[in-house]
């Protein structure tokens, strides 16, 4: 499977902090025996977000492009708002899988607005920008993604 990673942070964006959280799931995408064809960093800008999403998915083709950060309650949180503008439909069972195994770790996984979509042939995960909910987000859905992608991409059920 090919995947790209964008870090949503304004400190990683500028330097000021380090990029857990895509490190992190840069290794675990890798354990799973997945490509990762592109990681970077943006800062949280709503329009630059869904520009680079729709470049990602349009001109990098990933099975599967995972996003960290940017889906808590904060107001430069806006990557489930950029991820449903570049959207064609909604996968709202990865992401309430996500919040449901995170809630058996700590109550403010309730807090996450996480989404999953689909633009054209690529999967999209909103995935927490801390290193552990990213992981541990990653880590719910991980046994679903394989499959998911080849009904994207025409398989049959």
């Amino acid at each position: 499977m090919k995947v790209a990673i964008i870090t949503i942070s304004d400190g990683c964006f500028r330097g000021t902090r380090v990029d857990a959280s895509g490190r992190v799931l840069k290794e675990a995408i890798k354990a799973a025996g997945w490509e990762v064809i592109s990681h970077e960093l943006l800062p949280d800008e709503l329009d630059v977000l869904a520009a680079r999403f729709r470049e990602v998915c349009d001109q990098q083709k990933p099975q599967l492009l995972v996003t960290t950060g940017g889906t808590g309650l904060g107001p430069r949180d806006v990557t489930p708002e950029a991820t449903s503008m570049v959207a064609d439909r909604l996968v709202p069972g990865l992401a309430e899988l996500m919040r449901m195994e995170g809630l058996k770790k700590t109550p403010r996984a309730a807090l996450s607005r996480s989404l999953a979509a689909i633009r054209k042939q690529t999967l999209i995960l909103n995935l927490p920008g801390s290193p552990k909910g990213a992981q541990e987000s990653f880590e719910a859905v991980l046994s679903l993604l394989p499959h998911a992608v080849e009904i994207i991409d025409g398989g049959g059920h």
